[in-house]
């Protein structure tokens, strides 16, 4: 008599688990801060599943790191982008200043000067350049998107001051690093993605366990509640771009490692691209909710897209376009109704 009564009275419990498990899962999908990253996780999921399914040779694991080697650029763009969005800015120039670190590579090197030399020189100039911009949107309350259009639009005219053609780059250092394959775990990787990943990990680290990554939340979330905080808006807003800068001539190095040229033509909507990535990697346009890592799935996700249509062979590249458009319009849209549902 007291076992049954026992059993009936851990049956409710018991039948209860199931129920607890499925709000949790609902949960963490409305929630604006897991949510959109994990539908960025499984949308690549199952475009590697359907790839797999259709196409001989796309379960190779190389196919992955290909994807890195392709968009190491993009990704280390991505990463800048990811800090200037979570403060609800935006940084439209981070294309063209791409282009003007390929021309300054370009040019310098072909003039003879050291990789030593030209490399810290195209990073501190890039960094500036940002850090002008943070100071244009926070001290004279400029809109981001005027501020970087601005950038955008002066960079873009620099290479053309430098020059108007494409410039080829033979430097041994350059040709050296853009040729050389390491062999990991069986596959081939570049020294350009080594860089993007260890930009990612130091990213993760400064968003998620240090003072700044955290005003860099809270400013995304309420820049008024974090003044009243007593939170180093001013700077932290002026360093976000600042970052975006460094992080654009990083590109631009890595660029020239993959492309061995400078063109002031290079890179043109990449901005656009890396907008995209983000948006799609969860990161709210609003501020305040995102990750450095749900960008790289977005950057991914980017890649795939494309590597689907290169193995398909009956489409042009224009449908990438279309892809990354429609998946832009409903991440957006999604963004939007965690947003209202949290709210």
């Amino acid at each position: 008599m007291t076992l049954t009564r026992r059993r009936s009275e851990s049956a409710p419990v018991n039948a209860t688990r199931p129920s607890s498990a499925l709000r949790s899962i609902r949960d963490a999908f409305a929630n604006p801060k897991y949510g959109p990253i994990i539908v960025t996780a499984l949308l690549l999921v199952g475009m590697f599943a359907y790839g797999m399914s259709q196409y001989r040779g796309f379960s190779n694991p190389q196919i992955v790191v290909n994807l890195l080697i392709d968009n190491a650029h993009l990704v280390v763009l991505a990463v800048g982008m990811t800090f200037v969005i979570l403060t609800a800015g935006i940084d439209l120039s981070v294309g063209a200043v791409l282009a003007l670190a390929t021309m300054m590579a370009a040019s310098l090197a072909q003039s003879g000067a050291p990789a030593g030399v030209v490399i810290p020189l195209i990073l501190v100039s890039t960094t500036v350049l940002g850090l002008l911009v943070g100071v244009m949107v926070h001290y004279f309350d400029i809109q981001p998107f005027i501020a970087t259009l601005a950038a955008m639009f002066l960079a873009r005219g620099l290479c053309y001051v430098i020059s108007a053609k494409s410039i080829s780059i033979d430097a041994p250092f350059f040709t050296v690093l853009g040729q050389t394959r390491l062999r990991f775990l069986g596959l081939s990787v570049t020294p350009s993605v080594i860089v993007a990943v260890a930009i990612v990990i130091v990213a993760l680290v400064v968003l998620r366990y240090t003072r700044f990554g955290r005003t860099v939340y809270a400013i995304g979330g309420s820049e008024a509640s974090s003044r009243l905080m007593g939170l180093p808006v001013a700077r932290t807003k002026v360093i976000v771009y600042a970052i975006s800068g460094f992080c654009s001539g990083l590109a631009g190095v890595l660029y020239t490692f993959y492309t061995l040229s400078g063109y002031a033509l290079t890179a043109v909507g990449t901005e656009l691209d890396a907008i995209a990535a983000v948006v799609i990697g969860g990161t709210l346009l609003t501020g305040g909710y995102g990750s450095v890592l749900g960008s790289v799935l977005g950057v991914l996700v980017l890649g795939t897209i494309q590597t689907l249509i290169t193995f398909d062979g009956s489409l042009t590249s224009w449908w990438t376009k279309i892809f990354i458009g429609a998946l832009l319009l409903i991440f957006i849209v999604l963004q939007k109704i965690l947003t209202l549902r949290r709210g």
